[in-house]
Parts: structure tokens; sequence; C-alpha cells
């Protein structure tokens, strides 16, 4: 009897100590991330899908507040104390990669599911490294009031001249603001403003990467014209749009208030569970029927490995099943506004979120233009275009004079390669 009772209680002892030394065996991956609202999100649906198929591997998803981001994250990488998964801000990473504090990824598996352009906002000058795996982006249009559009007769514009023809409609009425945008933050002026019009004026990325050539400036008509319809859009943002900031604008469209709200489809989740009328998306109007039309696709996540971490080679299983078809997938349908870029499309279950990503099919794509090269110096191009974007709305700049100030400011630091 009492050999039988050693015999098992060696047993339970080998038991315990073969499950220690699993759970010894396993490996920890810290995820470093600024999108804190996304918290559920990884730790119920992303994370577990991961760990199901790789036994051995655990994540943890550690966010930090947006604005305290880069000031965290610069102090945990330079302590060494840095997690082992690096969420990238679009462009700006680029930094960390020059400090050696991002890996090459190259050649990782899964890399080649991107295309150059997706691959651009975490890719070197040159165009020969590339150090984060692009997740996702966000594309700029409106959203409106579909209830209130079929209230007043409207029909969604796609011109231009639609386009101003409906506001009219909806100002002369009363019942809502036409538009739902204020220029108290700035950059709501510039983002939802300037970034989104501007494309059809500039033409996308010819555009773009000619004003980063020097072929072109701010002071030509591609670059000013967006300004001109800017200016325009003044008389129909309501009363004291002046003071009103960015959440004044979300409350003001997601409680009936307002027709049409220029928007970033990163609104799509917060509307969803706000707004109590249907509603529906359009892009960027064009000047005329059957021009070419371009839409702000722009790069807005990706994911890079520290060079410091202790586990490189689970971190890298990580990042390739984050540049699978299955992730895209995943983190596009959980979190609906935020398109991936891999080039497997992927069906959007919400049907808003369906509607911007549709736009793919028939425009063609570019990305901020302050965004690449052009903000590095001093004065910042981005943060100008924020200030001189609310001054053309508010009156307080003609779009000459607003574009003559952000060329000047750019000409002080920056010479075009030659």
């Amino acid at each position: 009897m009492k050999n039988n009772v050693l015999k098992g209680l060696l047993l339970a002892s080998s038991l315990l100590t073969s499950v220690s030394f699993a759970h010894a065996a396993d490996v920890t991956l810290t995820l470093e991330s600024w999108r804190n609202d996304d918290l559920q999100i990884w730790q119920d649906k992303i994370i577990p899908a991961f760990e199901a198929k790789n036994p051995g591997i655990k994540v943890v998803f550690s966010p930090t507040a947006p604005t305290e981001y880069n000031a965290a994250l610069n102090a945990k990488l330079d302590a060494g104390s840095a997690g082992d998964i690096i969420t990238c801000r679009p462009f700006t990473s680029l930094d960390l990669f020059n400090k050696k504090q991002l890996s090459d990824l190259t050649s990782l598996p899964g890399m080649d599911n991107f295309s150059p352009v997706a691959k651009a906002a975490w890719t070197t000058d040159d165009g020969k490294s590339t150090f984060c795996v692009p997740m996702a982006s966000v594309i700029h249009g409106f959203i409106y009031n579909k209830d209130a559009f079929d209230k007043l007769g409207l029909k969604v514009p796609t011109t231009r001249d639609e386009f101003f023809a409906v506001l009219d409609k909806i100002k002369a009425d009363g019942t809502y603001i036409p538009m739902a945008m204020g220029t108290k933050d700035l950059w709501e002026a510039a983002t939802m403003g300037y970034q989104n019009i501007g494309p059809n004026y500039w033409k996308g990325e010819d555009g773009r990467e000619a004003l980063i050539a020097g072929k072109e400036k701010l002071t030509d008509a591609p670059w000013v014209d967006p300004y001109k319809e800017l200016a325009k859009w003044k008389p129909y943002l309501g009363d004291g749009f002046e003071a009103q900031g960015y959440a004044d604008s979300q409350n003001l469209f997601t409680l009936g208030r307002a027709a049409i709200y220029p928007a970033g489809s990163w609104e799509i989740a917060l509307f969803n569970t706000q707004a109590q009328f249907k509603m529906g998306a359009f892009p960027p109007p064009v000047a005329k029927a059957g021009d070419t039309a371009y839409i702000s696709d722009h790069p807005d996540i990706g994911v890079g490995l520290n060079t410091k971490s202790a586990h490189p080679d689970e971190a890298k299983k990580f990042l390739s099943w984050v540049a699978s078809d299955e992730f895209a997938n995943l983190y596009a349908n959980s979190l609906p506004g935020f398109f991936s870029l891999n080039s497997h499309p992927v069906k959007m279950t919400d049907p808003l979120a369906q509607e911007f990503v549709s736009w793919r099919d028939n425009h063609k794509s570019t990305v901020r233009s302050t965004y690449q090269i052009l903000s590095r110096g001093t004065p910042n191009l981005e943060n100008d275009t924020w200030t001189e974007s609310a001054n053309v709305i508010n009156g307080t700049d003609t779009p000459d004079a607003a574009a003559a100030k952000l060329q000047k400011g750019l000409d002080s630091w920056y010479k075009p390669a030659k």
C-alpha cells in the first residue's frame, strides 16, 4: 500500500514538473501600441487566433495612450525595456530604423503580399529596406445621414457642382447643419478637408511625387485650388464652427443635427454605436463626370521587430502571421474602417466599411501629401497645413496667401534631390 502511495506521489510530482517545464518553455511576446481602444479586440479575437496556431508563443497587447505613445516608446527603446513587437506609425518610424531600433523585415515571409505603395510608409527613401509589416490604412470621404437625404429628396453627389447643390438645399431647408466640421483643433480642417478633397486636384501620387521632386510647388494651381474649394465650405459649417472641436463635430453628426460629415473611415465603429439613423458614404466628388477619381487611402498602422527582442524568431513568426490573408480578414472585420493593405481582397461585413473600401475598385489610391519626407524639417509642413487649412476656412487667409506661406516654410529647409 505504501509503495502504491509513493508511486502515485512520484507520478504526480513528475507530471507537475513536466507541466511546469512546459509553461517555462512558453515564450511571451509583448506588443507595444498606441491603439488602447483596441485592447479587447486583441485580447478576445486576434491574439487567440494566433496562439491557437502557434502553441508555446504567448502575446501580450500593451497599449499606451496615443498622445503619450511616441515619448514612452522612445524612452523604453533607449532604455532597452521596450516590447518585442513595435506598432509603427506611418513614415515617422523610419527614425527608429535609422537608429537601429527596428529590424529589417524586407525578406520576412509574407512581405510579398504588399505592394510598394502599401509598404511606402515603412520603407527607406531608397526603397531598399522595409522595416514594418503594413497592417491597415484609413480612407477619406464623406459620411452622410441617409434619413436626412431621403427626407430632403437628395441624391448622393458625384461632381463638385452636385456637391454644392446638395449643400445649398440642406441649408435652405434649415432642418440640418449641412456639414459637421470645426476649425478649432486645426488638424480636422487639414485631414478631413484639404487631404480629403486634394488628391482629385493634384492627381494623387503623380502630384505628391512631383512635389517631393521639386517639379511642382504648393503655389501651383493643383495645390491652391483645393483651398479655393475649402473657402467655399464656410457657409455650410453652422454657427460657431470656429470654436468647434473634433469631438463636437462627431456629436453634431451622430445626434442627427448635421447631414454630412467630412470623414476618415476610422469614425465608422464609433458612429455605428452612436448614430440612431441610417448612414451612407461617398468619395470626394470630381470636377466633372468621367474624370479620373482619387482617394486618400492612407497607411495608418504597421508592426515591426525590436532589434533588442530576446525572442526574434518567435516575433518573426507573429509578424509573418500579420502578413497573412487570415490576419487581413480578421483585423479588417474586427476594426471596421481600418482596411487591410494586403493584396488579398477582404470582404467587409460592415456595410459602411464595405462602401469605403469599394472605392479602391474605381479610384486611384494615394497617401497624404505632407507625410513622406516633406515634414521632416522646421517649420513642419504637416502642422503648418493644419493651421493654413483652418485659416482658409475661417477666412483669415486667402488660398493664395496660405499656399505662399506653406511653400516659403518648405523652401526654408527642403532642397529637392536633383
